[in-house]
Parts: structure tokens; sequence; C-alpha cells
């Protein structure tokens, strides 16, 4: 078993990478390096010239960073994409593609806290060097606070009824472990009970690592920092990244009244209508891939 397999089984790779119309020589960003799947069929299809800039905030993505010389990584949240372009010189790049899925190495690692099959910390951090962890949310966040993330983030039926019952039950115990926090949440799960914890992990998650606002910063600078012609190609695993992403390739802003106001002109233009899904083989061979969506855009 290789190292990728341990750590990850990446998805939509030939088709993400096939979205960026590779040029031999060009330059080429990896946003989420994760197992370095995606990076490494870039290199692949890479002369000798090409150049992968390969970002990923956690530190054990890079057990897998393979020995080339044409992979630049990059040990930060790609939200300061820009910011390390110009650091290595190339500000204006062929292609930009991100996978914003959690790796399996991090749903499997029980100490990381992303999944429900293990107990282990409330943490979910991306980035082990951030402060706030989902144990922190659940013990310093107001109820309404609790209700808006479980709304918006997890579309949990019953948001503000939950955040009542979290507010309530912290009063009297600790909430720092997946088990207590399975064992306090038992009488308010409606429906499904692992649907039910797997929307409420979702909305911790992208809290704790302010996943939304760091997709709209990535979209942004990504767009700025194509060349024309260029090539964004984003795989999501939840409809509120894929609505953010459908709404910036087709409107340059994924904020209507701004849209009105400013008259903004998109950047992009969508090369697929309708975003490509894995086909039924990748789905049994990878349970996990069976949300992903890719979307394709081309920079005008």
């Amino acid at each position: 078993m290789t190292n990728q397999d341990f750590y990850h089984t990446t998805v939509l790779l030939h088709e993400a990478v096939d979205g960026l119309a590779i040029k031999e020589n060009g330059v080429y960003v990896d946003a989420t390096f994760g197992g370095g799947g995606h990076s490494g069929e870039i290199l692949a299809r890479l002369g000798a010239a090409g150049v992968v800039i390969a970002f990923d905030q956690d530190e054990d993505a890079w057990r897998n960073k393979p020995d080339d010389v044409r992979l630049v990584p990059v040990t930060e949240n790609n939200k300061y994409l820009r910011r390390f372009l110009r650091l290595y010189g190339h500000t204006q790049v062929d292609g930009v593609l991100a996978d914003l899925g959690v790796s399996s190495f991090q749903f499997d690692t029980a100490g990381r806290g992303f999944s429900l099959r293990y107990d282990g910390p409330l943490d979910m951090r991306m980035d082990q060097r951030a402060e706030l962890t989902a144990e922190q949310v659940l013990r310093t966040y107001t109820e309404p606070q609790l209700h808006k993330i479980f709304e918006q983030y997890g579309e949990v039926r019953n948001a503000k009824q939950l955040a009542k019952h979290i507010a309530e039950q912290r009063k009297g115990r600790k909430i720092n472990t997946i088990a207590a926090l399975k064992a306090v949440l038992e009488p308010v799960i409606m429906g499904n009970p692992n649907r039910y914890l797997a929307q409420l992990f979702q909305a911790l998650r992208i809290e704790v690592n302010d996943e939304l606002g760091a997709l709209k910063d990535l979209l942004q600078q990504a767009a700025d920092s194509l060349k024309p012609g260029g090539r964004l190609s984003i795989i999501s695993f939840h409809s509120l990244e894929d609505r953010i992403v459908k709404q910036f390739i087709k409107r340059g802003t994924w904020d209507e009244e701004h849209e009105l106001i400013e008259k903004v002109k998109p950047p992009l233009k969508a090369i697929n209508a309708k975003p490509i899904e894995p086909t039924e083989d990748e789905i049994k061979r990878n349970p996990r891939a069976r949300s992903a969506k890719l979307r394709i855009a081309e920079k005008l």
C-alpha cells in the first residue's frame, strides 16, 4: 500500500486535472494538496520547466510530498494565495485547482475530531496552529450564535432547539469529546442519527476553519491570478460550497445585491454548464466521492 493510498483517495482525479487543460511548461496552483494526488497528476503532465505551487495548512498532508523540484510547497491556508504567488515570482498562473473535501487521513485520525466513528477530542482544526476548536465553539458561543451556525452551515432542522439544549447542558457538564457530545444530543436528535450528527459536525467544522470565508477569498484571488485563458477547477462536497462556486463563476460575486449595485463583470466563464460528478464505478471504489461536484471555468 502506498503512502497516497494510506492517506487519501483522490476524488475526480483525471476530470479535475483535465479541466485545467495543462500546458507543458505552465505554472499551476494546487490550492489543497491533501494526499498529493492532484499535484502528482499535474506534475506527470508537465515538462521540465513546469511548476506546481501547492498549498496545505495541515502538516500531516506533507508526508506525501514528492521529491520533485518542480513542486513548491506552501504550508499555509490558500486564502493567502496571491501573497505567496508574489513571493515566488508567479503573479499570473495558468491554472488553479482546489479539492474542498476533508482528507481521508483527517477523517481516519481519531485525535483530529472530524469523524463520528471514533471517540476523541472535539478539535476539528485543519491547521493545528489555529486556536479555535469545536469544543470552544460549543462552550463559549452564545445560544443565538450556535443557532445560526447549526442552521446556516449544517442545515439542521431543529437548529434552534439544538442550540438551546447545548446551552443548557453545558452548564452542568463538560462537552469536550465526541462521545460526550453524542450523549448530550440523544434527546434532540431528529431523523437518522448518523445524518443528523454529520450535519452538526459539518457546521462545527465550517465554523472552526472559516471554510466559506476562505473559499470566497480563494475564488477571488484565483480569478485575479489567472492569465487570460487560464483555468479554474474546483471540487466541492456540499451545497453551501457548490452554491458559492456556481454564483462566483456566473456573476463574479456571491452577493446578488452587490452585483446589482456594482454591475460586476464576471471574470470567468463556465466550461461545464452542469457540475461533473463521479461515476458509479468511482463511488463504489470510494464512497466518500458520492457528494463531489466539479466545476470548471476559464479566465476571460
